[in-house]
């Protein structure tokens, strides 16, 4: 059986996909790409700009385009967009191409680390300090059933982003 080479990071936004992702692939020695990062460098423009002068459906459209071609990347760790792995069959995608694991934290304790960048995440743009929690707890409810469809699902609650890495190096299958 041949061996994954890419590791893609699914959750909600602020659930450490890129922290735990850079972390990761540093361990590894493998490239790191954030999805959304990557967008932004290919169509100069940020996921903001994109959602406000083209709406949702044609970010959907970019960013699975922009998943199937980071995917072909070999050793690499591929942080994805909150919302990528809800779309289209892109989890089932994410899961034939590599392994994929949900990095999960509850809709309090992503609030707490979105409270601070409300501004510059589209979704959330507009939400007080009240609203935050609601807003995310009904997104998680739509979301989880395709975040829990990856290979495996790691607590990030306790913000540790080291012993999140070793976790994910632990579930990995060694080459």
């Amino acid at each position: 059986m041949e061996t994954m080479n890419r590791v893609f990071l699914v959750g909600y936004m602020g659930s450490g996909k890129s922290t735990v992702g850079k972390l990761l692939a540093e361990r590894l020695g493998w490239l790191f790409i954030d999805l959304d990062c990557f967008i932004e460098n290919r169509y100069q423009k940020t996921v903001s700009q994109i959602f406000d002068e083209e709406g949702e459906m044609v970010f959907r459209k970019m960013e699975r385009q922009m998943l199937f071609e980071i995917s072909k990347l070999e050793n690499a760790v591929i942080s994805t967009g909150g919302g990528a792995p809800c779309f289209s069959d892109n989890m089932q995608e994410i899961n034939r191409r590599g392994t994929s694991i949900y990095l999960q934290l509850t809709a309090e304790n992503l609030a707490a680390r979105l409270q601070a960048a409300c501004i510059d995440r589209p979704l959330v743009r507009n939400k007080t300090k009240e609203e935050l929690p609601v807003f995310i707890q009904e997104m998680l409810l739509k979301r989880e059933p395709f975040y829990t469809k990856a290979s495996f699902t790691v607590d990030n609650n306790e913000s540790n982003p080291q012993a999140v890495v070793d976790t994910i190096l632990n579930l990995l299958p060694q080459s």
